[in-house]
């Protein structure tokens, strides 16, 4: 597997795992239409998830990850 698409799949997951979390606890605790509650959980797992991307380095391609929560790159 390449690291454009280890990347492409940590961004999947990272944003497929907090959609569904946030999507259950929307659900359980606000009486807002289905097509809300979706746009809602979509909208916060966007901003939530981490973002991994591919950087090409003189010693070659290497896997960063950047989230709000961590301040910089981190380095995978």
């Amino acid at each position: 597997m390449s690291i454009k698409n280890k990347a492409l799949l940590y961004n999947f997951l990272g944003y497929a795992v907090l959609f569904i979390i946030i999507r259950f606890f929307i659900i359980e605790f606000f009486a807002l239409n289905h097509f809300v509650k979706l746009i809602i959980a979509a909208i916060l797992a966007t901003l939530l998830a981490p973002k991994f991307a591919v950087i090409k380095t003189k010693e070659g391609a290497r896997l960063v990850m950047k989230w709000i929560f961590i301040k910089g790159f981190k380095e995978l």
